[in-house]
């Protein structure tokens, strides 16, 4: 026979004050004891039904089944010990000595008595309690509190049932002493319980994880007193069911835990209880089903970790890429070194085409540059009026300064999202955030009564808490939008009181909202007694208390009698408030934190200035507090306009730098441009205001080009104005050298006039320019394909900009040629025309062409030479395809700021502090039956529902937060809102009478006693589809209070119908763009599965939808497709820089190749200098990857074409020839251009300008000049087309165009030994010889 020790103590306890008005209490305290053997072999003989009402609003506490017990009624003196007699009766009183209890402390009597038998309404519910192991009344909060756990409430149920109701107490053996009552006889007692570890540490692992469905609190949490959750034992737990001073037992129950083979204490006979531990994930004897998998680890489905990461790509046991390029390295090499053993093929028809084009070309060109140079006051007057009226659209440019306009496409997926999102939910709130740290304090030590020894980090500080709520409280300002002094209530986000909030009513997650924002909260002091020992007691109890308890939504148990809710009526988390602590101990916390959250109105609205003002004062605010030597804190801090505020201040003060750089470009031309032969002719022969009109038709094409778009409603951007100027002005630039060098280094004929030569000169420079500028500006309109709207935007504007510039070239920019050309001939000072020079204007070809010439061509087409050049360029092509695998894709929100600017210091103690990253909420669309049983089940996670539904799903990801990015799941509204017609609740019910009988009514009223839905027979409450439709408005508009703590507030429109649901869950900390990206990722995966899963359940749409959004989709999103997106781009801008090489090399194909292989190298061993530089590939970077193209285009084009169009013997000797006479103008022209420029840029402030447009671009330019200038010489020379010599000796068209194209110095020279004239003679060019027009061609 199994039997249970009892020790039992009866006898008066302290009592003190008046119990009612009839009873005066004694002071004195007896106490005896009895040692009681109690057989459990049967149950009383009769029973007493003792049936007294208990309030529904507890909390979820255990209610002691003692209101129904065997009674024995006998005085003190005439106790029976035999069977038939109970030895307690009815509740005789409450106890006076337990104040604030959880439920009332009512005391039994005791008296011996036969025992009554229970008959009619009072057998009906003992049969009910007894079958289902369920007490009626008294335990109604205990079902309440393990709804969603049946196995762990008929663990609980029945042990206690087993204890006390099929104890026999009629052969007790009492020495009992009772204090005399007036009335009553009341029993103070305790009673000895010996349970087996085994059994004990099986229960509480069953129940621990089991939440309340009413708070969302851990169950255990409001059964272990001040442990709470966290610090809870299985001996805690039963103690703290065994106290009557928490009004839970009626009598003190001590329970000992006995290990397996321990005796000692144990009384002969007497065997610890070891009743059968039914595990959670078990259904019970009764038929209660399992509990579910968020109550009940066990109940888990085993779900499959996710599949590892993609392995890294491997050959032969080492990189892949690696060996990739090893073997194209190989191959290249062998290629090259075949070549050199391959003989010069003959002339082909490509080479014969490219002579036709050229004459066609020049001959067009030279007879448009002699117009342009005869009437330059007229070219230049309608040049300006064009400007003017595409510059006039200006008027109506709208610069996008919104990020989500710039880089992500309206047609995008989370463009979409988004936009679907704040259509249903409103957008995101606005954050304005203070990170709080004291690092030159120390922590303390306190000494709790109720928790003993505890240790407080630096920043747990009562003076730091006051001066953290102190500094919440100051910001308030004029509004001129509202005529009245504004402050925080005035733009707050507030969920419970979105109409009307108060100060009280706003969303502020910070530590002082654990004191409700209360200076007196915190200040609180009280003494308490427990366990025989008075204490003082504080904030700091209060605070341990939550920690320990997980945050109830109750008040503590504490004498301050605190609420554990926020000022605005919800839980403040831990890691809102705190951060920098390890696991869940946040009172180790390095950091407070407060978070404002803000409406985000409309940029429309009034109220949005107002915002924008409020984060303005916060901002000054907080700047004046950290600048005050007063200051206890070291923080940082942000609000929702810093990103903006930032970008445009560090765009501001960097556009004097941009004017500088541009000054440097302006001074270097018109030095450059200048011929200087002499001393007193440098002002005559400089080209000061040339090169100011060069500058001028650049600015003037990118004002007519955002002056176009502006008209037909295309919007500029920040990265227009910077990137597109700079970019102009190089290839600007580049055909202002050739053209103004080509003119310099020209001799006029014999009875040639000004305007003719100028024609010549263009004839002969204006194809290449023509080559160039079309294939930039082709490329940059494919380019606009391109679905980011900032790249598109800049490639629109680019390839008008370039394409403008190109036409003023022709047309203005000859024009003032011709005028200053003019000046020059009369020897006039450039900037004061009235002052003349006498000396004779001599001719020289400067210093960079000679040097060219004789020095670098020759070095650098040496026979060794250009074996070595070739194998350098052709293993840096190699070994950046290797680097290209390596680059990082992405752009950390750091680099958009400026190195002094107050965002960087909060981007580091957000990465170092926070212990959370950014909300993810999984949003369903329209599709979805939610009324349904199938349905709700699909959704939910509490007991009953499907173990792969949606919240589940999201529960499991979180398992594996390293790989899912998960960390906190998501609430479920279904799980919410069946809790809130839970019967077992105060939340949803009825009223009863009056004019409203039949209605909801709010769990504030004391007028309804019907309950809206009735208990369900299985224990698992499912509305059916008319109470779903009936109820779910009264609960979307029920606002949660402490009485009933769900509900929710939505927005009207979501009243009626549900238009779209989402849950909310956290991502884990995400510090980098790589992390944004896989976060984004794996959520989609996530949502996918989901959507899939659903899409089964019967009633739902086939299109139907579950999405993730994060307010840094739209941002990241790109990083998924920049890759493919770029290459395409890319591509089509390498496509035009061929085919319109071909076209105007008149289809040479060779040389289009040849062409397009340099510029694709410049590109490729750009990106890999990018993964050397740690520049990160993203959409700025791919800006610059385009305008690379085009840059290389000048570098390679140019040299191209001139190779092409050389009459030299050997692909050597025109290779040298192409590198002195080109070479020095691209290498003016382009690279000393840029250089300088770019320099300059590395004195910006912004990250951004100097990662991206100072690093970059000098990457650009030094790989384009070096490709431009040693890689592609030496690559013509070997690969080059032929000769084109023999077919200008032999075609009469041709010769005669090569003699008028090129009229050099030398040629002068020749002409004035023979005719006397020094400057203008020459002599018939129809009696040159053959050998004559062959050297004047060659020159070219």
């Amino acid at each position: 026979m199994s039997r249970l020790w009892l020790k039992l103590k009866i006898g008066p306890r302290p009592l003190g004050g008046v119990l009612a008005s009839e009873l005066s209490l004694s002071k004195t305290e007896q106490r005896t004891s009895v040692h009681v053997h109690a057989s459990f072999n049967r149950l009383c003989p009769g029973l007493a039904l003792i049936y007294a009402p208990v309030t529904s609003d507890l909390g979820g506490m255990i209610v002691w089944p003692w209101r129904l017990h065997c009674q024995r009624y006998r005085t003190l003196t005439d106790a029976l010990h035999e069977p038939g007699i109970c030895a307690f009766y009815e509740e005789c009183a409450r106890n006076p000595l337990v104040e604030g209890s959880l439920l009332p402390p009512m005391v039994p009597c005791v008296d011996y008595k036969p025992a009554r038998l229970v008959i009619g309404e009072d057998y009906k519910k003992l049969k009910t309690v007894c079958v289902s192991c369920e007490l009626h009344t008294s335990m109604i909060f205990q079902n309440l509190m393990f709804s969603s756990c049946f196995s762990s409430k008929y663990k609980v149920l029945n042990f206690f049932w087993t204890n006390i109701f099929l104890g026999n107490f009629s052969s007790i053996h009492p020495s009992i002493h009772f204090h005399p009552l007036i009335r009553y006889r009341v029993a103070g007692a305790a009673v000895a319980t010996q349970i087996t570890f085994a059994f004990a540490e099986g229960a509480f692992d069953s129940c621990k994880n089991v939440r309340i469905p009413a708070t969302g609190g851990y169950a255990i949490s409001t059964m272990c007193g001040r442990y709470g959750h966290k610090l809870c034992t299985a001996q805690r737990w039963y103690d703290f069911q065994g106290d009557s001073s928490n009004g839970l037992a009626p009598l003190d129950i001590d329970f000992s835990l006995v290990k397996e083979g321990e005796t000692e204490g144990i009384p002969n006979g007497v065997v610890p209880y070891d009743g059968e531990s039914l595990r959670c994930n078990k259904t019970t004897p009764t038929g209660g089903i399992a509990c579910s998998c968020q109550d009940c680890q066990s109940s888990c489905p085993s779900v499959p970790p996710p599949p590892p990461p993609v392995a890294p790509f491997r050959l032969l046991g080492t990189d892949g890429f690696l060996v990739i390029s090893v073997i194209l390295l190989c191959l290249l090499i062998l290629t090259f070194l075949l070549e050199l053993v391959v003989h010069p093929s003959q002339v082909t028809c490509a080479e014969k085409n490219s002579l036709a084009a050229q004459a066609l070309l020049s001959s067009g060109f030279r007879n448009w540059g002699t117009a342009m140079a005869t009437y330059p006051l007229t070219v230049l007057l309608f040049s300006a009026i064009i400007v003017a009226i595409f510059s006039a659209g200006l008027k109506s440019i709208e610069l996008t300064t919104d990020p989500v306009e710039l880089w992500s496409s309206p047609n995008s997926r989370a463009r979409q999202e988004k936009d679907f999102h704040d259509r249903n939910f409103g957008p995101f709130f606005r954050t304005n955030q203070l990170i709080l740290t004291a690092p030159d304090r120390t922590g303390h030590v306190y000494e709790s009564l109720l928790f003993g020894r505890l240790n407080l980090s630096e920043v747990l500080s009562k003076d730091l808490i006051l001066e953290l709520l102190a500094l919440q409280q100051r910001i308030q300002f004029w509004s001129e939008d509202l005529n009245r002094t504004a402050s925080l209530k005035d733009v707050c986000f507030a969920p419970l009181n979105p109409s009307e909030p108060s100060l009280s009513d706003c969303a502020v997650n910070s530590l002082p909202q654990y004191f409700q924002n209360s200076v007196d909260n915190i200040n609180k002091k009280v003494n308490m007694t427990e366990l025989g020992v008075t204490k003082e007691v504080d904030w700091r109890d209060h605070l341990f208390y939550l920690r320990n308890n997980g945050f109830p939504g109750s008040s503590d148990i504490t004498d301050l009698d605190l609420s554990c809710m926020a000022d605005y009526g919800a839980p403040v988390f831990p890691f809102l408030a705190v951060g920098g602590y390890e696991g869940d101990d946040y009172t180790n916390a390095k950091a407070l934190i407060a978070t404002f959250s803000l409406n985000n109105y409309a940029r429309n609205d009034s109220k949005f200035k107002v915002a924008m003002q409020w984060e303005k004062e916060f901002l000054k605010i907080v700047q004046e507090y950290q600048k005050s030597p007063d200051s206890n804190f070291t923080f940082a801090y942000m609000a929702e306009r810093s990103l903006e505020d930032e970008i445009n201040r560090t765009t501001a003060e960097d556009i004097p730098i941009f004017m500088i750089s541009y000054a440097v470009i302006f001074v270097y031309i018109a030095v450059a441009l200048g011929e200087y032969s002499s001393w007193k002719r440098i002002l005559v022969d400089s080209k000061f205001l040339v090169g100011l009109g060069g500058i001028l038709v650049v600015g003037c094409s990118v004002l007519a080009s955002m002056g176009f778009y502006s008209w037909i409603g295309i919007p500029s951007s920040l990265v227009i104005l910077q990137v597109v100027p700079f970019l102009v002005l190089a290839v600007g630039a580049d055909n202002i050298f050739i053209f103004v060098l080509e003119y310099q280094r020209d001799v006029r004929r014999h009875g040639e006039k000004r305007e003719e030569q100028i024609g010549r000169v263009l004839g002969n420079v204006a194809p290449s320019m023509l080559l160039c500028s079309l294939s930039e500006s082709v490329c940059f309109f494919l380019g606009a394909l391109s679905t980011m709207p900032a790249v598109k935007s800049f490639a629109l504007y680019a390839a008008l900009a370039v394409l403008m510039d190109f036409v003023l070239q022709i047309t203005a920019f000859v024009a003032l040629l011709s005028l200053d050309a003019r000046r020059q001939d009369s020897n006039r000072y450039e900037l004061f025309c009235c002052v003349k020079v006498s000396a004779p204007h001599k001719p020289s070809e400067g210093f960079l062409l000679p040097f060219m010439r004789k020095y670098y061509a020759p070095v650098l087409l040496h026979r060794y030479t250009r074996i070595l050049v070739m194998l350098a360029f052709i293993f840096m092509f190699c070994a950046s395809i290797f680097l290209i695998f390596n680059v990082k894709v992405g752009l950390d929100q750091e680099l958009a700021m400026p190195q002094d600017s107050y965002m960087l210091d909060y981007f580091k103690y957000l990465y170092k502090y926070f212990e959370v990253g950014a909300p993810v909420y999984f949003v369903t669309k329209r599709g979805y039956d939610f009324t349904t049983v199938e349905g709700m089940d699909g959704i939910c996670s509490s007991v009953g529902c499907d173990q792969f539904s949606l919240t589940q799903k999201i529960q499991y990801a979180t398992d594996y937060a390293d790989k899912s990015y998960l960390g906190i799941p998501s609430n479920s509204w279904v799980d919410d809102f069946i809790d809130w017609l839970n019967p077992g609740s105060k939340c949803c019910r009825l009223y009863s009478f009056g004019p409203n009988a039949g209605k909801f009514c709010p769990a504030t009223s004391f007028l309804c006693l019907e309950k809206c839905v009735p208990p369900p027979p299985d224990g698992v409450l499912r509305p059916t589809v008319e109470q779903f439709n009936r109820f779910l408005p009264d609960f979307l508009g029920n606002r949660p209070d402490l009485q009933c703590p769900k509900g929710c507030v939505p927005p009207a429109a979501h009243r009626q119908r549900c238009l779209a649901s989402r849950f909310m869950a956290y991502h884990t900390p995400l510090t980098n763009s790589q992390e944004f990206t896989a976060a984004l990722i794996k959520s989609r995966e996530l949502a996918l599965n989901i959507t899939r899963g659903m899409r089964q359940i019967p009633g739902t749409s086939p299109d139907f939808e579950v999405f993730p959004y994060t307010l840094t989709n739209v941002f990241y999103e790109q990083y998924l497709t920049i890759v493919p997106e770029g290459l395409f781009n890319i591509s089509l801008c390498l496509l035009p820089t061929f085919v319109v090489c071909c076209l105007l090399l008149g289809m040479d194909i060779r040389s289009g190749l040849l062409n397009l292989l340099t510029i694709v190298m410049i590109v490729v061993d750009t990106v890999g200098v990018m993964t050397l530089w740690s520049i990160d590939y993203n959409a700025v970077a791919l800006i610059n990857l385009v305008t690379a193209v085009g840059i290389s285009v000048e570098f390679v084009s140019h040299m191209t074409r001139s190779f092409a169009l050389s009459t030299r013997r050997t692909r050597v000797e025109r290779a040298m020839e192409a590198t002195a006479n080109m070479g020095s103008a691209v290498f003016a022209g382009v690279a000393m251009t840029n250089l300088p420029g770019i320099l300059v840029l590395a004195l910006a402030k912004a990250q951004l300008i100097q990662i991206f447009f100072f690093r970059l671009n000098l990457v650009i330019t030094l790989l384009g000049m070096a490709h431009g200038l040693i890689f592609l010489p030496v690559l013509l020379s070997y690969f080059g087309i032929g000769t084109v010599g023999s077919l200008v000796e032999n075609n009469a068209i041709l010769r005669h165009v090569y003699d008028n194209t090129a009229y050099r110095a030398s040629d002068a020279k020749e002409e004035a030994e023979s005719n006397g004239n020094p400057m203008f003679a020459a002599k018939d060019t129809n009696s040159s010889s053959a050998a004559d027009a062959e050297e004047r061609v060659d020159r070219l």
